[in-house]
């Protein structure tokens, strides 16, 4: 059972997946949409802060290299 840091902190690390795929499925089709852009950077700063390795033991690499895959 988790606590309830634990249900805050994968709540977020989801949002910010579901926010990184978003913004990579709109670069897809729409590569130079600014927002998207921009949207993209800031989450791929979150996953590689030392925040994001508060929350989680993920590796933000290996999440971004599979988010990717997923999106292409």
């Amino acid at each position: 059972m988790n606590t309830p840091y634990e249900n805050l902190a994968n709540a977020i690390i989801l949002r910010a997946v579901e926010d990184y795929r978003e913004a990579l499925g709109t670069l897809r089709y729409s590569p130079h949409d600014k927002d998207a852009a921009i949207s993209k950077d800031e989450v791929e700063r979150f996953f590689r802060s030392g925040w994001f390795g508060l929350l989680t033991g993920i590796d933000p690499e290996m999440l971004m290299n599979r988010l990717r895959k997923e999106v292409a």
